[in-house]
């Protein structure tokens, strides 16, 4: 077991959403990573557990995106899934969770840009992120307009958990994006997979997609993807953080 860690000081807030999808940002939050306790968007495994573990196979080669200094490899390991590889664009907190995991040799940690996977194609059962797309679409305006770099940058991200799953594979999102805004990226022909939802949490709910590598969308679905292309709307004001917000703001808004 690890050992247990001090309780850490709500992390700084930046001025603006779009500083999340910055790698300075995360360096800087994480400087304190090792000798902090985890930090987890969305809940913990206890929260959503009954609805991912159906999906795994105690075999499964298990990749998380986005890895940041959250449990959540840690928990699969203890759960019996062994053979997990976590990535994290921030080199900072990847060595501090590889000195805070070193007692587990099967746990690997890589620093590693999610839109640019360094893996060959076809080399794992499962892939997750939970929170890791919301960061990168936490400056958009308008989550019912996402911008042409928005849409871009998930694309990139979809398309390469797409190469590197197996077919028969699994894409697993942990989000609080429902699916009036979160479909329409996912719901892509291109990426080869079926999709499916469920909702975790008590009061307010977050949303689990899981995506099947060689299996078909419904016309449904490809109908709302089609959403994606539609002409833009005239851009809102854009919404910056107060001082006296929490950083569950990501959960109470849709992205």
């Amino acid at each position: 077991m690890a050992s247990p860690r001090a309780s850490a000081p709500p992390p700084e807030i930046p001025e603006q959403n779009c500083r999340y999808r910055e790698v300075q940002y995360w360096d800087q939050r994480y400087l304190n990573a090792a000798d902090c306790a985890p930090y987890e968007w969305f809940g913990d495994f206890s929260s959503f557990r009954s609805l991912l573990e159906p999906e795994l196979r105690r075999e499964d080669r298990i990749l998380v995106l986005g890895c940041g200094n959250s449990a959540l490899s840690y928990e699969l390991f203890l759960g019996g899934f062994p053979d997990v590889t976590s990535v994290d664009y921030s080199s900072v907190v990847v060595a501090a969770m590889q000195a805070r995991y070193a007692h587990v040799p099967t746990l690997r940690w890589e620093t590693m840009d999610v839109r640019a996977l360094d893996f060959p194609s076809g080399s794992f059962d499962v892939v997750l992120e939970k929170g890791t797309l919301d960061a990168l679409l936490a400056g958009e305006r308008d989550p019912w307009n996402v911008s042409s770099e928005g849409v871009h940058t998930v694309d990139q991200v979809l398309s390469e958990v797409s190469r590197v799953l197996v077919h028969g594979g699994r894409f697993i999102s942990l989000t609080s994006a429902a699916p009036h805004f979160r479909i329409r990226h996912y719901a892509q022909a291109r990426y080869g997979w079926s999709l499916r939802h469920a909702t975790y949490g008590s009061g307010f709910h977050f949303h689990l997609y899981i995506m099947q590598k060689g299996r078909e969308l419904t016309m449904a679905q490809l109908a709302v993807g089609t959403q994606i292309l539609s002409p833009p709307r005239p851009p809102t004001t854009p919404c910056f953080l107060q001082d006296s917000d929490h950083e569950d703001f990501l959960s109470a808004i849709q992205l």
